[in-house]
């Protein structure tokens, strides 16, 4: 809760630390004092960039995030319809899902750990290398081999 104390209350020189924003988030930061040698402690305010945030009007996000969540139910009803009813519409089916799911999981992970603008380029360029690469081999896996479901099927007789 030290974080959340105003600089001006704390340090008594009403001087504001870099990055200082009128968000909610903060961390602390102790500096010593210029004047003194007791530690001073100091809040640096985290705030997003308002590049990054679509338009106000804009429903993109929550539309893919509704996506993510029919595609993630959709894999919970696809495994057992692939027990029992396998065949190639389902095999095909199940590698286009199963590389959006990880696409979309990927990017995520891209989105919060990868930063700078270059370095986000190259990550999503890999990103959709891996995908393609995944979908290519699960499709052709399907097509010269048992499939999929007939490959789990194999797995869980053993």
């Amino acid at each position: 809760m030290a974080a959340i104390v105003r600089l001006s209350s704390v340090c008594r020189s009403g001087v504001k630390p870099l990055f200082y924003q009128s968000t909610l988030l903060a961390r602390p930061l102790a500096l010593p004092h210029k004047y003194q040698e007791q530690l001073c402690l100091q809040t640096a305010r985290i705030h997003p960039s308002q590049a990054l945030h679509a338009a106000s009007g804009s429903t993109a996000a929550s539309r893919h995030w509704t996506a993510e969540r029919v595609l993630s139910i959709m894999l919970l009803a696809m495994g057992p319809v692939a027990y029992f009813n396998p065949g190639p519409v389902m095999d095909y089916s199940l590698a286009a899902a199963l590389t959006l799911h990880g696409h979309w999981g990927i990017g995520q992970v891209v989105t919060d750990y990868v930063h700078g603008e270059t370095k986000i380029k190259i990550a999503n360029a890999g990103l959709f290398l891996l995908s393609a690469i995944t979908f290519s081999g699960l499709c052709y896996f399907n097509y010269n081999d048992v499939g999929i479901c007939k490959a789990v099927a194999l797995l869980w007789s053993k």
